[in-house]
């Protein structure tokens, strides 16, 4: 009988890492740019240059500024879920199912690189 795996290799661990700070780096720069949009750092001062005072765009504009804030709350989230990734791929627990203690498949893993739960346990959560 074939022994189980228990954890990812080292190898394995490296090529997670790997994907992992690509993914990292680019959720920085989306997080850069949205919180950019939020504070109008890209706006070049012309914000309000000719314009007259309108409802509508204001509440308008209001709704967006609040949208942006959502995204960039859950960018921000996604951003933390990498970091504490690559936390587990350095304490070499990376992979490992934290309801089962079960290896998540490398599939879930290379689309969702923070998952924390294997399939199995995800579709037994929501039920």
């Amino acid at each position: 009988m074939a022994k189980q795996k228990n954890r990812y290799s080292d190898k394995e661990l490296k090529e997670f890492k790997d994907l992992i700070l690509g993914k990292l780096k680019e959720a920085q720069d989306d997080y850069n740019l949205l919180i950019g949009s939020l504070s109008h750092n890209d706006d070049h001062g012309t914000n309000d240059t000719g314009r007259t005072f309108n409802m509508m765009e204001d509440g308008s504009e209001t709704l967006s500024r609040e949208e942006l804030a959502s995204l960039a709350a859950r960018q921000e989230k996604f951003i933390n879920n990498l970091q504490a990734a690559l936390v587990r791929i350095e304490n070499k627990t990376y992979g490992i199912c934290r309801v089962n203690g079960t290896l998540i498949q490398k599939e879930r893993l290379k689309l969702v690189p923070h998952a924390t739960m294997s399939i199995d346990a995800k579709n037994a959560q929501n039920k």
